[in-house]
């Protein structure tokens, strides 16, 4: 049985929510085809889409979110891609629970920060209890970002990489965490442990990326301790794009916002970066999340219902 087939085989959908609607999220199946859809927020602030190909690969081990909820009546907007290895566990996994656990977090609005950070170690620490018995040693990254109010708070754990325009301008907002950047390199060192070449620089020889979710046997080594970065959301901040690694390994971070600039539709958005991904000989999964912020067109759409992605 591929990867792929282990995920339920549901198809995305959307519904109308109203501003205190909790949980409010689609259900996505990874399968052989490419899936892509997206959705406005209630608020008409922004619009999101998404797309996903396992590309060349014959097993599917990325997951995504993109989620709207209310918390404290504020509509929160949550996006993520989780790039899995090793399996699909730690990545479905990760899916499933993060985000519910960042906002039941009882600091979410005044301490977001504090809060993703907990919830990313508390969500990493729940899996690996229930991974025990099991003998595989899967592992995830996370790229998140987290919309409340005028605040973007981009997390990021491991190689999937996050990028904003502004003002027209390609910005990494996220870094990718690999073993051989010189501070991480130090602090897997200082735990005991060791970075080698192995065709690219792995943890232990076995790890490309220094941190992940799961990844038992390096945990000591390998962390889910997110970095945070906080962006302001005003009318010089275009768009976002949340990608995995089968993005930017062959698409640079100025032509992905060279690329999409002139979409106005983010499901086309991001199924034009998935495809040029593959085009351009991307050999892993792809997988694609953007979020286009429409501060100049007002809350006219405040009454529209999300729409149906392909």
């Amino acid at each position: 049985m591929g990867c792929h087939e282990l995920k339920l085989n549901r198809i995305p959908f959307f519904s109308a929510f109203s501003t205190l609607s909790p949980n409010i999220s689609q259900v996505h199946a990874m399968d052989d085809a490419p899936v892509s859809g997206g959705g406005l927020s209630h608020n008409g602030k922004f619009s999101y889409g998404y797309a996903s190909s396992p590309g060349k690969r014959s097993s599917m081990e990325d997951f995504y979110e993109t989620r709207i909820d209310g918390v404290d009546g504020e509509i929160v907007g949550l996006f993520g891609v989780f790039d899995g290895h090793g399996g699909v566990r730690a990545a479905e996994y990760v899916k499933k629970n993060l985000f519910s656990n960042l906002i039941s977090h009882p600091k979410f609005i005044s301490d977001t920060k504090s809060a993703i950070s907990d919830a990313y170690n508390h969500t990493d620490s729940e899996y690996l209890k229930s991974e025990k018995n099991h003998h595989k040693d899967a592992g995830s990254t996370a790229s998140t970002a987290i919309l409340v109010g005028d605040r973007l708070l981009v997390a990021n754990v491991g190689d999937s990489r996050a990028v904003i325009c502004r003002g027209g301008n390609a910005i990494a907002v996220s870094r990718d965490h690999k073993p051989d950047q010189t501070d991480e390199r130090r602090r897997i060192e200082d735990a005991g442990g060791f970075v080698m070449w192995a065709g690219t620089w792995r943890v232990g020889g076995v790890l490309a990326v220094s941190r992940a979710f799961g990844d038992r046997l390096l945990k000591q080594y390998v962390v889910a301790d997110p970095e945070i970065q906080e962006e302001k959301v005003d009318s010089s901040l275009e768009f976002l794009i949340l990608a995995s690694d089968g993005l930017w390994d062959v698409v640079s971070n100025e032509e992905a916002v060279a690329l999409i600039k002139p979409i106005e539709d983010a499901e086309e958005a991001s199924k034009r970066l998935m495809q040029e991904a593959y085009q351009r000989g991307s050999a892993d999964n792809i997988t694609c999340v953007v979020v286009r912020f429409l501060m100049n067109q007002g809350t006219s759409s405040r009454s529209s219902t999300l729409a149906p992605g392909n």
